[in-house]
């Protein structure tokens, strides 16, 4: 079973036919257009360090590792949020990937 952020558990405790709908949504934007999966990982991953989420930001790193984008790779996309969202935002998600990569090995 993938990992799930405890919120992410609530909601669909909570709400568990809202959380089938936006799961069977979210799968159907995923898979939307020409990008390739290692892609759609990356740009997620940038989307997630520009809004500062912690949990997307472990997430979208997560899922990118699991189909081979690899830890520079992944390093080098959270770099180069430093000139569009600038250092305190990349830093920190700098060190949010290092949680990934440290439980990832």
């Amino acid at each position: 079973m993938p990992y799930l952020p405890a919120q992410y558990r609530r909601f669909q405790k909570r709400y568990p036919k809202l959380a089938r709908a936006y799961g069977r949504f979210a799968v159907q934007v995923h898979e939307a257009g020409p990008l390739s999966e290692r892609e759609r990982r990356l740009v997620k991953l940038g989307m997630a360090i520009g809004v500062s989420s912690q949990g997307a930001v472990k997430s979208h790193a997560r899922r990118a590792l699991e189909v081979g984008v690899t830890a520079e790779e992944v390093r080098h996309a959270v770099v180069l949020a430093l000139t569009t969202v600038g250092f305190p935002t990349m830093i920190a998600a700098s060190e949010w990937l290092e949680d990934v990569l440290a439980a990832h090995k």
